[in-house]
């Protein structure tokens, strides 16, 4: 990854002691970086700010003080992206020759602009350690900018707070939402094809050890996945929701198994239409690069913080083992029991507006598979969650995610206007 620096330095100061102690000073950060898993290139790019912008990540590195006065010419190219949208400015600062006291002035001048922004100050690691995470930010960012969620049927009816403002959304995250009739996926899954990769020939060779309730509709569940391909294909969509209980009548099936292998392919897909949950799930795959699953509380435990979620589809690729049954609510179609790994998770949730979030790391203690719950079952122990389910929460679909997530998720949502 690339992290561009442009400098901002007033003709004050000695230039010769002062590129020694820059030069010094980068070289420390570039050393720290090296320790880091991935590779960071770090640029000088000195005071042109012609290319500003193109970089993975881009800091303007305050060398001195009095160079408030030169922000603000550059103010207007930095804190936006080419399609209008608020982008956050970042201030890299040694502490040096006045430069942490400049950071503060124009920091706080971005703050009365509406603008969002940080001063990165500190040890050489600690530098290093924000930086590298702010390009895995960025990175996110220009990945969701002008991708293309859709929106397969309308929200459940059932999900009276689970709506999105499409507008806000775009103006945030540049991420676009396009309703799409169902009525397009039902012609579609109605035809006799479907994607034959990797994966897919892997879940034909578990049709041989179908419970024989499952068996009838296993094609059927593999046509609506090819229905689903297919549509992501013709609108060009990066994630989608699916008003997946309309699929009951309509094909007598249902879309668990589409949803779970389309995930694992890297394409975040909802169920029950629920927007703000596919919001969260195409965030969290940008930033991690790994599947969420979607899941509801369906017991809270607030004495001991143990949650139990379920739900009848899971992403593939987040399982250590599978096996088949019928969807819970109504006894048909493919549904999935997954096993997941116990161990360190995060739950998250952002509202369709994008200006709420929950953010919580937790342990996976065990799964389990009762017959009176979704198929897919998980018991995490939580700390203060179950205070939010209970008082505050952003609806009920949550999305786990595997690992320890929330310093990540954090500074993406700290970018956000």
């Amino acid at each position: 990854m690339t992290i561009d620096l442009y400098a901002l330095t007033s003709q004050l100061h000695d230039q010769q002691a002062l590129d020694t102690a820059s030069n010094e000073f980068l070289a420390a950060i570039r050393n720290e970086l090296t320790t880091k898993d991935k590779t960071y290139d770090l640029a000088f790019k000195g005071s042109d700010f012609s290319s500003f912008g193109t970089g993975d990540l881009d800091v303007i590195y305050i060398r001195t003080g009095g160079t408030e006065g030169l922000f603000k010419e550059v103010f207007g190219r930095v804190s936006r992206t080419p399609d209008g949208r608020t982008r956050p400015v970042r201030l890299l600062t040694s502490g040096k020759s006045n430069s942490l006291a400049a950071s503060m002035e124009i920091l706080s001048f971005l703050r009365q602009h509406g603008c969002p922004g940080e001063i990165i100050h500190g040890s050489n690691r600690y530098i290093a350690e924000r930086l590298a995470l702010l390009a895995e930010v960025e990175t996110a960012r220009k990945k969701l900018a002008g991708m293309r969620l859709g929106v397969i049927g309308q929200p459940s009816d059932w999900l009276i707070s689970s709506r999105a403002d499409h507008e806000e959304v775009r103006r945030k995250s540049g991420m676009e939402i396009v309703d799409i009739p169902i009525s397009e996926l039902i012609a579609e899954s109605e035809k006799d094809e479907f994607p034959r990769n990797a994966l897919v020939e892997a879940l034909l060779a578990d049709a041989g050890t179908l419970p024989e309730k499952v068996r009838a509709y296993w094609d059927g569940a593999l046509r609506i996945y090819g229905g689903l391909t297919r549509i992501v294909e013709k609108y060009r969509l990066g994630g989608l929701t699916l008003r997946c209980f309309d699929l009951l009548d309509a094909l007598g099936n249902t879309g668990c198994l589409a949803l779970a292998i389309l995930n694992a392919e890297g394409i975040p897909s909802s169920c029950e239409g629920d927007v703000p949950a596919l919001l969260t799930m195409a965030v969290a795959q940008a930033l991690t690069g790994t599947s969420g699953f979607q899941a509801n509380p369906s017991q809270i435990d607030p004495e001991s913080g143990e949650v139990l979620f379920a739900h009848c589809t899971v992403p593939l690729d987040m399982l250590r083992s599978r096996t088949y049954d019928t969807h819970f609510e109504s006894g048909i179609g493919v549904a999935i029991h997954g096993e997941l790994p116990e161990g360190d998770v995060t739950v998250f949730k952002l509202s369709g507006d994008l200006s709420r979030s929950c953010m919580a790391e937790a342990s996976l203690l065990r799964n389990q598979y009762k017959p009176d719950l979704c198929r897919t079952q998980v018991v995490l122990r939580t700390s203060g969650l179950a205070d939010y389910f209970l008082t505050d929460p952003i609806g009920n679909h949550h999305i786990i995610l595997s690992g320890r997530r929330k310093r990540l998720l954090e500074a993406f949502l700290a970018s956000l206007d």
